[in-house]
């Protein structure tokens, strides 16, 4: 069980390291081979990954596109007043080459991203989520059709509220 003192704390510091080394390179590199994009775009993308409980700062992504520039990785185009960095044949052909790398670092980034956001709960809400999971787990699958449905429409009903309260 929790102890109130426990609930007082987050659960994991909140000052931990958001990517591991090279990690955001690698991201940056996945995003662009989805789309062209602004470095500002790239940004916001990236802090909604974290649900903006992490945006990395134009210091550390210009620098990025600056290197992946001089490597011949990305092409910039002038873009109402904007660069825009697309992908080059160069960047597609080395990141097939990183792909396993490459799919290694969003696993890391998704896992760090969870741990984040969970750690920037309150509390209560944490435990509530853990009092939600143990109860699922109770089922161990035997879940009858018309009580999964019932369980499914509360979970959408509790989501709504909580979008509802974010605004």
């Amino acid at each position: 069980m929790t102890s109130a003192r426990d609930l007082d704390r987050p659960a994991r510091p909140l000052t931990a390291r958001p990517l591991s080394r090279g990690d955001l390179r690698l991201l940056v590199l996945s995003l662009l081979a989805e789309q062209p994009r602004h470095g500002y775009e790239l940004i916001q993308l990236i802090s909604e990954m974290f649900v903006r409980a992490y945006t990395p700062s134009a210091g550390s992504i210009y620098p990025v596109l600056a290197q992946f520039e001089t490597a011949g990785w990305v092409n910039a185009v002038e873009d109402g007043g904007r660069r825009r960095y697309r992908l080059s044949a160069l960047g597609q052909t080395h990141l097939a080459a990183e792909r396993e790398e490459v799919d290694a670092a969003l696993q890391r980034v998704r896992h760090s991203a969870r741990a984040i956001t969970k750690a920037n709960l309150p509390p209560v809400v944490r435990e509530a989520l853990r009092e939600l999971k143990h109860a699922l787990g109770l089922c161990h699958g035997r879940w009858q059709d018309d009580s999964a449905a019932e369980v499914a429409q509360a979970l959408r009903e509790a989501a709504a509220r909580v979008r509802a309260q974010a605004r």
